[in-house]
């Protein structure tokens, strides 16, 4: 079991009275540099804390023109983590490849963050969200397509010696021959998140990369998505590693039960119902009949649709609550799950530095080492019964 601190960086300061969506068409006047200079150095902080504390490593990503997470370039950020850390893995979870034209420039990117690092990159390739589209004015009915050539781009930089040539549909590059190159051999393990899609755990299973389950669903719906995935697996003829598989979570820990929801709810329902509001467009052609029909059966669980907090509770919609509770809620979820990688989300809309610090502190020092006796390295994580559920 690998456990991460994942980071969104969320605008906190929308106006009370702004009741429009987060993404695509949110006015960046509602943006104050002044609170972007303070939460974009505390969230850095915060991650760098994560190797202080003992985790395994730390998490960022990638969206565009939206309050629900100010990382454009989550590659800036790694290249800050690089360098202000030394132990923990890195992972930018992920470039939205068909965003960047030519693609090279995430092998370049990449690479250079490795090196920096010192081999310490996890490599995340995404897709891109749905709002992305309409953000960069881009046909949607093409991002699968580009986004498998991308893919093959940056892995032909990273895995042969160039010059090489690449003549595509979309990209033509005569000269392939990027500077760095990673220090990871062949490669930096890489991860792709999904929210369903048959064509990308198809993908990821078919390249045994990882599978990342994004969160705000019902908890059914990741006990459903990741049996799929491990079907895709042996489609492809072999078992799925836990390791293969990650769960990214928001958890927060406090002295008790009480106190832990006093402290979180009101910062968690930000989010819902300020900061989600837009995340879920899906342009026409961004996802194929086959896909959509299976997405459909979780769509209605989707946390925009919470009101109270009892179902939070019930659809583990978040882990809240007490050392001894937060363990019982992951110990129960990961073998239902199977999961080998943990993504915590510690820092959520509105939740202020000191309690986002102290729920960190008290996870890593009363539930994270509970759970590494849990699931010791090499054993499975995926109860028997919950397999065959």
């Amino acid at each position: 079991m690998r456990f991460f601190s994942f980071h969104l960086m969320p605008y906190p300061a929308l106006p009370p009275d702004y009741d429009g969506p987060a993404w695509i068409t949110c006015p960046n006047a509602l943006f104050d540099p002044e609170v972007g200079h303070q939460v974009y150095n505390r969230y850095l902080d915060e991650l760098i804390y994560a190797e202080e504390l003992g985790f395994d490593g730390v998490c960022v990503n990638e969206h565009h023109q939206n309050a629900y997470g100010l990382m454009p370039s989550p590659n800036l950020m790694a290249s800050i983590l690089a360098r202000q850390t030394s132990r923990v893995k890195i992972a930018v979870v992920g470039n939205a490849l068909p965003l960047y034209n030519p693609p090279t420039r995430v092998a370049e990117e990449f690479a250079m963050i490795d090196c920096i690092s010192g081999g310490r990159l996890i490599a995340g390739f995404v897709v891109g969200g749905g709002p992305e589209y309409y953000s960069f004015s881009m046909n949607p009915a093409q991002a699968r397509e580009r986004f498998y050539e991308c893919h093959d781009i940056v892995l032909e930089a990273w895995t042969s010696d160039g010059p090489t040539e690449h003549i595509g549909k979309h990209y033509k590059l005569r000269y392939l021959n990027t500077w760095p190159k990673p220090v990871q051999k062949p490669h930096p393990e890489i991860w792709i998140p999904g929210v369903g899609s048959l064509e990308t755990m198809e993908f990821v299973a078919r390249h045994h990369y990882a599978y990342m389950g994004i969160p705000y669903f019902h908890v059914n719906v990741f006990e459903r998505t990741f049996r799929m995935f491990r079907e895709a697996c042996e489609k492809e003829g072999y078992q799925a590693d836990p390791m293969q598989m990650g769960w990214l979570e928001p958890i927060y820990v406090a002295e008790s039960d009480e106190q832990a929801r006093r402290e979180y709810e009101e910062h968690f329902f930000y989010f819902v119902k300020r900061l989600l509001p837009g995340i879920n467009v899906s342009p026409p052609g961004y996802t194929t009949l086959r896909s959509y029909e299976s997405m459909l059966k979780g769509f209605n669980t989707f946390a925009i649709n919470l009101e109270t907090w009892d179902q939070v509770v019930e659809g583990q919609y978040a882990i809240v609550g007490s050392s001894d509770t937060v363990y019982e809620r992951l110990v129960e979820n990961l073998h239902r799950l199977g999961t080998g990688n943990l993504l915590g989300l510690f820092q959520l809309g509105t939740l202020p530095a000191e309690p986002t610090r102290r729920s960190l502190e008290l996870f890593a020092r009363e539930v994270m080492p509970r759970l590494r006796k849990e699931f010791p390295e090499g054993d499975k994580v995926l109860r028997e019964q919950a397999a065959v559920a």
